[in-house]
């Protein structure tokens, strides 16, 4: 049972771990999306200022940039996984990733030289190969990158502090680690190539389900049901980044997963090529599902918790709610919003994951194409209105009607079943004075003690919304207290790891905690 336990809480910590490469793509995605959508021939017709030499460079120039960073995703994977799972040195975790990294794919490089399946660079995107840093070898997409993370990771915490005979004392402890990374990533690199093929075959079958008509309901589906475990990231990368998303062929290279498709026929090709008709198959796996939740369901949630809250607490609820919904519009964060209500009602949670679900399969059938990775407004401005044929209406319409369903039914189940939403209890704390002020030391203080001192505290991590600390004893946890933080909620997800939700400004909270915890 321990054992099972402590296998969970790992997955979880390596789905934490991707968002740190994913929270990169992001934003360098809506750069590129800006810069991509203002140098197509359209958008000059309509604004003749951008078909100005100078503007038209530096608009060029700003995409060439971005691009380095999709054009070495692996490597950005193994940093970031490398970072998030060790937990003895990072920076020596992340230094012992990269040379891993180079190591696997100059050791593929040279197992496709002595086997003689080196491909023409002309056609070699055709037969699954790909230059990474200057390197050509096989393309295993994201996936060479956190299996270094990885590995880089657990020679960390194994070997660094390893002593050595008095003749090798100058490569012990932290220099020992890249040196048997190394070491691993040579053998991984000459075995991988014989596995992977067995892999891709696997993942192959798992994407007839993705790659169906029915395929974007269990994508957003299943990325909402995952949300309270903290393994939606996980789910996520599996059809963005394998062979889970399908292998797609443009202008003939082979692009492995949903986003390096994307990221070719959105930056690269632009609407004017033949290929933009397949951004509403790659699309429909991505932000448009996000943006279905986040501008339209939302909405309808929220109003229906301010309909049926209790007279005297409306001010304080509307206040909270709006903040919420506005988080998510604005900055893609919905645990907020979810936490209000999945843990007190997780049937009427499931019922909200299959309507996500639906509307996802009638964006797709409408043809829909919006979108990257993330979800708010902005995104749908940019890549929704501001590129051509990609059919938004569609998700305004069938968004809206969603929306206004997901109203009627959240307010029927509240009142029905008494649910205790926000501001429906008899005396409840929804002041987040502390967090609106940035009061964070303050803050930090509250929690060190709420749960037990630092002497009950083992580990403090957070992911994008939510404290995650692993205590000694969780019934020195001061539960009341604990209310006065500013927290919109925290639940137990084992008997010993607490999550405290305090909204995209965990970070900072985070960091005085801390410092709270290092005095």
């Amino acid at each position: 049972m321990a054992r099972k336990k402590r296998f969970g809480d790992s997955v979880q910590k390596f789905g934490r771990t991707l968002l740190l490469p994913i929270g990169v793509l992001a934003p360098v995605g809506m750069i590129l999306g800006i810069s991509g959508a203002f140098v197509q021939p359209y958008m000059i017709e309509r604004f003749a200022f951008l078909g100005n030499d100078s503007v038209n460079a530096l608009l060029i120039s700003i995409r060439t940039i971005a691009s380095v960073v999709f054009d070495n995703i692996p490597l950005l994977f193994a940093m970031g996984v490398a970072y998030g799972m060790s937990k003895k040195d990072k920076g020596i975790s992340v230094f012992a990733a990269v040379t891993g990294y180079l190591t696997l794919i100059i050791t593929m490089n040279v197992w496709l030289t002595l086997t003689g399946k080196m491909a023409d660079p002309e056609i070699m995107t055709q037969v699954g190969q790909i230059n990474v840093l200057g390197i050509q070898t096989m393309n295993i997409s994201a996936a060479g990158g956190i299996i270094t993370g990885l590995i880089g990771a657990w020679a960390t915490d194994k070997f660094y502090n390893l002593e050595l005979p008095t003749a090798f004392a100058f490569f012990s402890g932290k220099k020992s680690v890249p040196i048997i990374t190394i070491g691993i990533m040579i053998a991984v690199g000459a075995l991988l190539p014989f596995i992977w093929e067995i892999f891709v075959g696997a993942l192959m079958k798992l994407s007839v389900v993705f790659l169906s008509t029915m395929g974007p309901f269990f994508t957003a589906a299943g990325e909402r049901l995952f949300i309270p475990f903290g393994l939606h990231h996980v789910w996520n990368a599996l059809f963005r980044f394998t062979e889970a998303g399908g292998s797609y062929i443009i202008d003939g290279q082979t692009f492995v997963g949903v986003v390096p498709a994307m990221n070719e026929v959105l930056f690269n090709q632009g609407p004017n090529t033949e290929y933009w008709s397949m951004m509403p198959e790659l699309t429909r796996f991505m932000a448009q599902q996000q943006m279905l939740v986040t501008l339209f369901l939302f909405p309808g949630i929220a109003f229906a918790m301010y309909k049926t809250t209790r007279e005297e607490n409306k001010i304080e609820v509307r206040s909270m709610l709006i903040t919420m919904v506005l988080t998510a519009m604005l900055g893609n964060v919905t645990e907020p919003l979810e936490f209000t209500f999945v843990f007190i009602a997780p049937l009427l949670f499931v019922v909200y994951a299959g309507i996500v679900g639906i509307g996802a399969v009638l964006l797709s059938l409408a043809n829909v194409g919006i979108g990257y990775i993330r979800g708010t407004i902005f995104d749908f401005a940019i890549f929704g209105l501001l590129y051509e044929r990609t059919n938004w209406i569609f998700l305004v319409l069938i968004g809206s009607g969603l929306g206004i369903l997901t109203y009627f039914l959240f307010k029927w189940a509240i009142l029905k079943y008494d649910i205790k939403t926000p501001g429906r209890e008899e005396s409840q704390n929804l002041d987040n004075t502390l967090i609106r002020e940035k009061r964070y030391d303050e803050i930090a203080g509250i929690v060190v003690e709420a749960l037990g001192g630092r002497n009950n505290i083992e580990t403090v991590e957070n992911c994008i919304t939510r404290l995650r600390i692993d205590i000694n004893d969780p019934r020195a946890v001061d539960k009341d207290l604990l209310e006065k933080s500013g927290s919109t909620g925290f639940f137990f997800p084992a008997d010993k790891h607490i999550h405290i939700v305090y909204g995209p400004q965990v970070e900072f909270v985070r960091n005085a905690v801390d410092e709270a915890l290092s005095k």
